[in-house]
């Protein structure tokens, strides 16, 4: 029965700022580092051993992963970075600080911007500054491919191709993997696996460098979940 475990990145620098991050590369903070040291203790006393580890192409998340298998004894173990695991890109909000953005938009803006399903932010051009689309990291794909902003529906959409190609393989050739991502990208896959609807998925949260473990059956039917 094969394993999946997600981590959430510890704190980042512009979480302690309450600024919006998306696709931002940022750093842990001091607490983001704990965070993601506890995590691979936790993973350690619980025993459990990974075949392969997926990660997104953001400081923050890498960093939360190689201090998690470091931790584990297990930072040997084969990696693979996508842009498909990246946060949601949260268009134009990118950089304001939340409380600041409620004041300018409104808090019922601001929230439906950031919890609804399917409702996009305010979206950056290509030309912006900011823009994804500039960045070495992604100069490999078609500049149309590059997100101006996204809601989480867009976020599974972009998730779920990777999901299929990559990770469901190796599940279902009953290797264990780990995924140290975002919030965002592990609420679309948590949607997804656990079918949890568009009207519920709004109000679940995934708590800062706190590992869940799923397991799964030869299906990819979630049998157990639980929280390190």
């Amino acid at each position: 029965m094969p394993k999946l475990v997600f981590i959430r990145h510890g704190q980042s620098e512009w979480n302690l700022k309450n600024l919006f991050t998306g696709w931002v590369d940022v750093d842990l903070s001091e607490k983001g580092v704990q965070e993601a040291t506890e995590a691979g203790k936790k993973l350690k006393e619980a025993g459990i051993e990974f075949d392969q580890a997926y990660t997104s192409v953001l400081t923050r998340a890498i960093k939360t992963l190689h201090i998690a298998l470091e931790e584990s004894g297990q930072l040997w173990i084969p990696e693979t970075k996508t842009w498909r695991l990246n946060e949601r890109h949260y268009g134009a909000l990118q950089g304001q600080n939340k409380k600041e953005a409620a004041e300018k938009f409104g808090e019922e803006q601001v929230h439906t911007w950031r919890r609804s399903y399917d409702v996009l932010p305010p979206l950056l051009k290509a030309d912006d500054e900011g823009s994804a689309v500039k960045e070495r990291r992604y100069a490999n794909l078609d500049p149309h491919v590059v997100p101006g902003g996204e809601n989480l529906k867009v976020t599974l959409e972009r998730v779920m191709p990777f999901w299929e190609d990559h990770i469901a393989p190796d599940l279902l050739d009953g290797k264990n993997v780990i995924i140290a991502a975002h919030g965002n990208s592990l609420r679309a896959l948590t949607k997804y696996l656990e079918g949890i609807s568009d009207d519920d998925i709004v109000s679940l949260e995934m708590a800062t460098g706190q590992p869940v473990v799923y397991d799964l059956d030869d299906k990819l039917n979630v049998v157990n979940k639980e929280k390190l």
